[in-house]
This record gives C-alpha cells, structure tokens and sequence, in this order.
C-alpha cells in the first residue's frame, strides 16, 4: 500500500512539470496565388517543410484562435471553394463550393464563423463546423478583404471599387451596423485591438490612412515618404499589418519595392523606417510575439523574414508561384 501511495505522489508530481516542458511548434503558410499550392515552412529554422496542392490559385488564408484548423479560399476553377486543412497533418480535410473569386476571409476567435468576400458583391457567411452558407451580405464593388474584432463580435468588410468604405458587421446578427468612408478605393486594412483606430490602403495613395472608428471618420491621410527616384514611378499599397505590441503599422509598396513602416503611437501614423525588399511585395504578417515580420516578395517567388527590432531581412525563403498571404500557426507538442 505504501509502495502504490508512493507512485501515486511522483505521479502527480512529474504532470505539472511535463506540462511546463510543453513547447510550441510554429509553421508558416504562403498561398501561392499563380500556382495551386499552399508552401509551409518551419519558423524556427526558415526551412520548407513541403507544400500541399489545395486548387487554383489559392488566395485567403485564416484560422480560429484555438490554430487547429486553417481555410484557405480558392480563386481559380468553374466555382469558388473553401479548403479546410488539418494543420497537424497538413492535409484537406474537407472542400466546400462558396462564390466566385473567394478572396481574403476571416474567421471567428472561436471558429463558428467565416466571413468571405465573393466576386458578386457580397460577402458570404460560413457556418464553419457545418460547411455551409448561411447568409449572403451585400456590400456592392468588389469584396477583398476582410477582418474580425479581437473579441470577435464585429466583421470589418472591405470591398473594392466604387463603395470606398469600409462596412462593420455584426456577428450576431450578420447585419451590417456601420460604415466608414476613406478618400478611395479601399485596399488592405488593419484594425486596433480595441477597435478605436482603423487604418486603410486606398488607391492613388502610397501610404495609409486612418479613421477613428468611434466616429465613423478618416482623420489622417499619410504619403510614404519616398526617395526622388521612386517618385518617377507610379506604384501601389497592397499589405498592412499592425504589429502585435500595436506601436508600428508596416505598409508594403508594390513597385518601389520596399516596406515602409510607421510609428503609431502618436495623433497621426509617422513614417520611422524604409525596407528595400528587392522584389515587387504583396502582403505581409507578423509572428506572434511580433519580433519577426514575413513578406511575400512575389516577383522573387519568395518570402523574406524580417527582424521588426533592427528592421533587416534575417533570411529569403523560397515559395511557390506568385506568393501572396501568409499566416503564422503555433501548434503545441510535446
């Protein structure tokens, strides 16, 4: 009986601790938008693990917070798909047929909700474990990206084209309960945690802007500051992303070939840094704990890994054809 109490006692012991040496593993995901595939590569080395053909031209990518599922929407094909990709396994686990030309989705903390934009003018509203369409919201342009509040309560739908808005759904309701207009056409946004500040790619713009969300206003436009050469040459914003400590907002600059970044921590967003990129880049994200920035370099087929302290590419990973959004997952193991 002492014998059995004693093993008892380690036991309970020795869990606690095995359950302190857990670590975290982190994977990168990079939609290759001219291809059919998605590339993964281990973040702790920078190295490709492989790839997994999900269909033409994948574009969106997201996951819930509990990382252990990750859609994936396909552009290309007679229709538009979700992809559902076990991230464990890095396999498709199912496919469901969604609108035309599905672009950048969102989806609930909780994973009950996909909001994704289609190429008819409206966003469409997955039931996520049930793999179906529930409602269909129209926004008229060209529904692009989207983006959900950190407690996810509220979808922020950003179409193309003549709305230059960008509309707030409800997720309990999938109504929408408010807009927000820029200056023009509105390209990738970035929201604030606490939903106070809204930023936006507009075209005709290289730079940002930013609106108060509490009174539905733009309130700072902002051009990147850019050197006599580029100035000769007309580019784009496509790729925004708030660093997760929310003091800078990174911007890339498609033609000049660079990311600019800004500080955000005053009145209006200050320009603090410029990255030359080497490439035409598309799209960019953040690691977790926000000490390294990935950005698809397209025209190089690649992404490079940015260290956001010294603002210096660390390494150049190699994708697929024309990649375009990128996700970080961090998977636990043992």
């Amino acid at each position: 009986m002492r014998r059995l109490l004693a093993v008892l006692v380690i036991a309970l012991v020795i869990q606690p601790a095995a359950a302190q040496t857990t670590k975290s593993r982190q994977k990168l995901y990079i939609t290759n938008s001219a291809g059919n595939d998605v590339t993964i590569v281990d973040v702790a080395t920078n190295k490709v693990l492989g790839t997994v053909e999900v269909g033409p031209h994948p574009h969106g990518i997201a996951a819930p917070a509990t990382q252990d599922l990750v859609l994936i929407t396909i552009e290309g094909g007679k229709v538009g798909e979700l992809v559902y990709l076990d991230p464990i396994t890095d396999k498709v686990t199912k496919r469901i047929n969604i609108g035309p030309a599905p672009n950048q989705l969102a989806v609930t903390p909780d994973g009950r909700w996909a909001y994704i934009p289609v190429n008819d003018g409206h966003y469409e509203v997955v039931d996520v474990p049930a793999g179906k369409i529930v409602e269909r919201i129209f926004t008229g342009g060209r529904p692009h990206n989207t983006l959900c509040s950190a407690d996810g309560q509220r979808m922020y739908l950003a179409p193309m084209g003549n709305p230059k808005k960008v509309s707030i759904a409800e997720v309990s309701t999938h109504k929408i309960i408010a807009e927000v207009p820029f200056s023009n056409v509105v390209r990738p946004v970035a929201v604030t945690k606490d939903e106070k500040r809204l930023f936006a790619e507009v075209d005709g713009l290289v730079g940002i802007e930013m609106a108060d969300v509490p009174s539905r206003k733009m309130i700072s436009r902002v051009a990147a500051q850019l050197n006599d050469e580029h100035k000769k040459v007309g580019s784009r914003s496509h790729g925004l992303a708030i660093r997760p400590d929310e003091k800078e907002i990174w911007e890339c600059d498609v033609e000049h070939m660079e990311v600019h970044v800004y500080d955000i921590t005053g009145k209006a967003p200050k320009q603090i840094a410029t990255i030359p990129m080497g490439g035409r880049v598309y799209w960019l994200t953040f690691s977790p704990d926000g000490k390294m920035a990935y950005i698809s370099v397209r025209s190089r087929n690649e992404t490079a890994v940015v260290d956001t302290a010294t603002k210096q590419i660390l390494a150049r990973v190699p994708a697929g054809k024309e990649p375009k959004r990128l996700l970080v997952v961090t998977l636990p193991e043992k």
